[in-house]
């Protein structure tokens, strides 16, 4: 898929542009798209050989990343450690990851890109990094084929 591009990312009215604000919902959630600032928004659909396991798009603000590997259109740019390595080297060092799951039946276009069985569910994941400082540096939602992904966590138990 490897699709990358400043916002828009739903169809405009012809001749015209929609662009979105990042913004957080409360401090330290999810951020949102709306308003007029454009995002960076880095899409890939990943496959385990050649079946497709799921999608995962990231949203960056343009101050965090122009003139980095995360704006090269083409695939895989930001090498190894990925858009992390380059927020770190951009002085966003992501220190706090929050995940949200749910599972859901999917859309046709889901369907067709995830080649997904008749039935079969996704499970969706919102996904907000920030830095030290709460500095909220990448949103990520993903569309997982609900039999081809699996998660694990680990915890710490607090004192």
């Amino acid at each position: 898929m490897g699709l990358h591009r400043k916002w828009p990312i739903r169809a405009a009215p012809p001749g015209g542009t929609v662009t979105y604000r990042f913004t957080a919902s409360a401090p330290g959630t999810y951020l949102y798209a709306s308003g007029t600032d454009p995002v960076y928004e880095r899409a890939r659909l990943v496959k385990d050989g050649t079946t497709p396991t799921h999608t995962l798009t990231s949203y960056y603000r343009p101050e965090d990343v122009e003139g980095t590997p995360l704006v090269n259109p083409t695939a895989g740019p930001a090498g190894r450690g990925g858009g992390f390595a380059v927020l770190t080297l951009q002085g966003l060092e992501p220190d706090t990851i929050t995940e949200s799951l749910h599972a859901r039946m999917p859309t046709p276009a889901e369907t067709e890109q995830l080649q997904l069985p008749k039935g079969e569910p996704v499970v969706v994941l919102k996904r907000t990094t920030s830095t030290r400082e709460g500095r909220i540096v990448e949103f990520a939602r993903g569309v997982h084929a609900g039999s081809r992904f699996e998660w694990t966590y680990t915890f710490k138990m607090p004192d």
